[in-house]
């Protein structure tokens, strides 16, 4: 699987974890370059708190396309040190 955004590739991997439809890549596979820390978290009630990241690519910034649950509930952890993405950012095979 590959996660891209504005035709870069952000990460890729063939041991990604699909959980309520999103593809959650190993926190290795990512391409760090292209990623910077956000202030953004929200709660799952099931996973925990998940923490973002932007998407930077070329000067373009997309705000918040990736997240991750640095401390999973004990249900999700098979998405410990993993990392999923939306807002526009295409994951395909």
């Amino acid at each position: 699987m590959r996660a891209i955004w504005r035709d870069v590739v952000l990460a890729e991997s063939d041991d990604t974890v699909v959980v309520e439809g999103n593809h959650y890549f190993p926190a290795d596979s990512l391409k760090r370059e292209y990623f910077r820390d956000s202030d953004h978290h929200t709660i799952c009630p099931w996973k925990g708190t998940a923490s973002y990241m932007d998407v930077v690519v070329g000067g373009e910034v997309n705000v918040n396309a990736a997240w991750y649950y640095a401390t999973p509930s004990e249900a999700a952890m098979q998405i410990k040190d993993s990392v999923a993405f939306w807002h526009g950012v295409d994951v395909v095979n």
